[in-house]
């Protein structure tokens, strides 16, 4: 048996736990530095990497990212406020989303960031008007966040090339000539486009990106507006599961060189930018959590554990019919050999709170470390962590062989601050808050299953991961 226990570099894993407690996101500034120092280096230099935040919000995960150079997309007015207290620069901020308020844009205008990508025709003259009111004396600069004729392969989450929500139609596009010579204070500078995202062949993102290039500047050329700045996307995926290959990046390096290259001695003085979230982060963040209890359920071993989907939503596999797992491994002894399968669940009061299901590992037993790994992205931000106030867990960042804290662990207290308590006498009613049955419905929460739902979480099935 090797006792070795899996170290973060060079900390226990279990000095960890002590210190911080489980559940934990630990994210690692060396795999984080790697992976965009590899990237930078295979990617022409005309292309500038942006940092999604939606993939993973902390402010010091993003401030490590900028200080290696990368810009920041954002998508709400936290994420906005974030990246600039981490140090991003404005001139390398964008700011998407297709329900963009008045305090958004706003406070886009008031920091001067490098463009907003606007989404629909509406949203522009909007911005023009909040533009006129703020006596700005220049133009404030926007893309248009362009929702291509054309469609992609490969895609885990197609976000282009159809029917969406996001960008305006291509063919809208180009009927809005004169829409957009009407704008006096506002300035169309470029063209956005994002097709998808957990690409995992390199061919796809190639195609896509000299797709999106052409698409812009015949776009630029028919509507007359300067092309100074094209974001062709990104969404390069990350291997989560069986069967699944991690990128070839050197043939994505040179394929993206070779698409943008002849755009690039077009366009000398055009800034391009490639966005990316899960890319960046996943690989360099583990989900520890610690075995409450390891029973047996009519053959099954299962590992009850101190934290779930209520943290690691994105485990579940939303997006398939079935279900996949992320890379577990047993903290305390990954180099043993697998003892038998586990099914990996959290301690929440619903059956879809499974981690990972018949996983081989070595023994374990109560109080073993085990780790869900490539969780850097999409875990507290795409999770229920209010699910049974079980709150959010710590996150901590290892940094030159030191772990800081960079996120403090729910209290109860925590969550019940925002509460307020009632005075039940004053509301009146024949029953509970004035209903027939508690909450004024027939049975709990008035639905058929967890959630209001007939089942739990409702449907997992949908289109691809987050």
């Amino acid at each position: 048996m090797n006792t070795a226990e899996a170290r973060f570099q060079g900390l226990p894993v279990t000095t960890l736990a002590e210190e911080f407690g489980t559940p934990l996101f630990v994210y690692d500034t060396e795999v984080l530095e790697g992976t965009y120092r590899r990237l930078r280096t295979l990617l022409p230099e005309t292309v500038d990497v942006f940092y999604s935040l939606k993939a993973n919000p902390n402010i010091s995960v993003c401030a490590f990212l900028g200080a290696q150079g990368a810009g920041a997309e954002v998508s709400s007015h936290t994420e906005l406020v974030t990246a600039l207290r981490a140090g991003v620069a404005p001139r390398d901020i964008i700011f998407l989303g297709p329900g963009k308020d008045a305090r958004e844009l706003a406070a886009c205008v008031d920091a001067g960031i490098h463009a907003v990508v606007c989404e629909s025709l509406e949203e522009l003259r909007q911005l023009d008007d909040m533009v006129a009111r703020s006596g700005a004396s220049a133009p404030f600069p926007v893309l248009l966040r362009v929702n291509p004729s054309f469609g992609s392969t490969g895609s885990g989450l197609a976000m282009g090339g159809k029917p969406r929500q996001f960008g305006i139609d291509e063919e809208e596009v180009r009927r809005a000539k004169d829409t957009l010579a009407e704008l006096r204070h506002v300035r169309v500078k470029g063209v956005h486009a994002y097709m998808g995202t957990r690409f995992l062949k390199h061919e796809d993102v190639v195609r896509n990106t000299a797709g999106i290039l052409s698409m812009a500047e015949d776009l630029a050329g028919h509507l007359g507006i300067p092309l100074e700045t094209v974001d062709f996307g990104g969404g390069l995926g990350v291997a989560y599961f069986e069967n699944e290959d991690d990128l070839d990046l050197d043939a994505l390096g040179a394929g993206v060189r070779e698409a943008v290259a002849p755009f690039a001695a077009r366009h000398p003085h055009c800034r391009l930018i490639m966005e990316l979230g899960r890319f960046l982060t996943a690989e360099a963040g583990t989900y520890v959590v610690r075995a409450r209890y390891v029973k047996q359920s009519r053959g099954e071993w299962f590992v009850v554990a101190d934290g779930g989907t209520n943290h690691h939503m994105a485990a579940v596999g939303i997006g398939s019919f079935v279900k996949r797992n992320f890379p577990v491994t047993h903290l305390g002894r990954p180099a043993d050999p697998a003892a038998r399968t586990y099914t990996l669940t959290g301690p929440l009061c619903t059956p879809n709170d499974v981690v990972a299901k018949r996983v081989p590992l070595p023994e374990v037993v109560p109080g073993d470390l085990l780790g869900v790994e490539r969780s850097g992205a999409y875990g507290p931000t795409a999770s229920p962590g209010l699910f049974l106030s079980h709150g959010f867990p710590a996150e901590v960042l290892v940094h030159r062989g030191r772990a800081r804290l960079v996120r403090e662990r729910d209290t109860t207290e925590d969550m019940l601050a925002r509460q307020r308590l009632v005075d039940l006498v004053d509301l009146g009613g024949t029953g509970d808050f004035g209903g027939t049955g508690d909450f004024g419905g027939t049975g709990d929460l008035g639905g058929t299953g967890d959630f209001g739902d007939p089942g739990d979480f409702g449907d997992p099935g949908g289109e691809g991961a987050p």
